[in-house]
């Protein structure tokens, strides 16, 4: 890579990152994007939070070795476990503490209320992303009159990385869980999808829902939060470079992660693989 770059970090402790990732390159071309996917030790979804630290402290130090003054957790659970303690603690210590990384789950929840009649949110999510109560502790504090209903998914992520998101067999294992979640609230009328892998289950999801239901997707959303951030933080935007390149890297066999990765991307890419730890 070109040392010269500094492009923005995105990071996902597997594959799901690359949802928002796509959406980021789409709606600002113009910079560089360095992806990196902890593959070899995903899911982080079951793991103790301080695993969950440790892990994404290490993929933050290494993207930041490689330029980036700016990283994106596309991670709904690194968000959850990791992203205050390393705003908090470790930024402010580091060799350079201008240094910022962003997380999915504020800019996400900013906007629940431009889609919400009834204030009943379900959050579909990853079991680490439930149990850190990330979401719900959020919503509470900026919309404090909503009702929030979460639940975990352990068979979503399987079904979507083996190819099986539009499979006729994997039809149970999500109704399964929407109908749990209205079963607990039937005045929920907008379901998010808290986990970057999910998308790929979301066109299944609107035919097995009423219409009146909205379903909601992180990518545009923190595309369009990264978009206002940059304009805010002048100072910030000025040191990404802009070549409109994207380089991908896993901890895992690069054969490997560029079959899994065309089933997110729709397209056939190159990755380099990379040791972290």
């Amino acid at each position: 890579m070109n040392d010269s770059k500094t492009p923005i970090g995105v990071f996902d402790s597997g594959y799901g990152g690359l949802t928002i990732l796509d959406k980021l390159v789409t709606d600002l071309p113009q910079y560089d994007f360095l992806y990196l996917g902890d593959n070899a030790r995903s899911p982080y979804g079951s793991r103790s939070s301080n695993v969950i630290h440790k892990f994404t402290l290490q993929a933050v130090e290494y993207l930041f070795s490689k330029g980036c003054p700016l990283v994106i957790l596309a991670c709904n659970t690194s968000s959850a476990r990791a992203l205050r303690d390393i705003q908090q603690h470790y930024l402010p210590t580091s060799s350079d503490p201008t240094r910022r990384v962003l997380g999915v789950i504020r800019p996400t929840v900013e906007v629940l209320n431009k889609f919400t009649t009834t204030q009943h949110i379900g959050i579909l999510a990853t079991e680490g992303t439930v149990n850190s109560n990330s979401y719900k502790l959020e919503i509470e504090k900026l919309f404090p009159s909503f009702t929030v209903v979460q639940e975990a998914c352990p068979m979503w992520v399987p079904l979507v990385e083996n190819g099986e998101a539009d499979s006729p067999g994997s039809d149970f294992f999500v109704r399964k869980h929407l109908d749990r979640i209205l079963r607990e609230d039937e005045a929920i009328d907008t379901i998010l999808l808290a986990c970057t892998h999910y998308p790929l289950l979301k066109d299944k999801i609107k035919r097995l829902l009423t219409p009146s239901i909205n379903i909601i997707s992180q990518g545009e959303i923190v595309a369009h939060s990264l978009q206002e951030y940059l304009v805010r933080h002048p100072e910030m935007e000025q040191r990404i470079s802009q070549g409109g390149t994207v380089r991908y890297l896993t901890t895992e066999d690069s054969n490997k992660f560029e079959e899994k990765a065309s089933l997110f991307l729709k397209r056939k890419i190159e990755a380099q693989s990379v040791a972290i730890d």
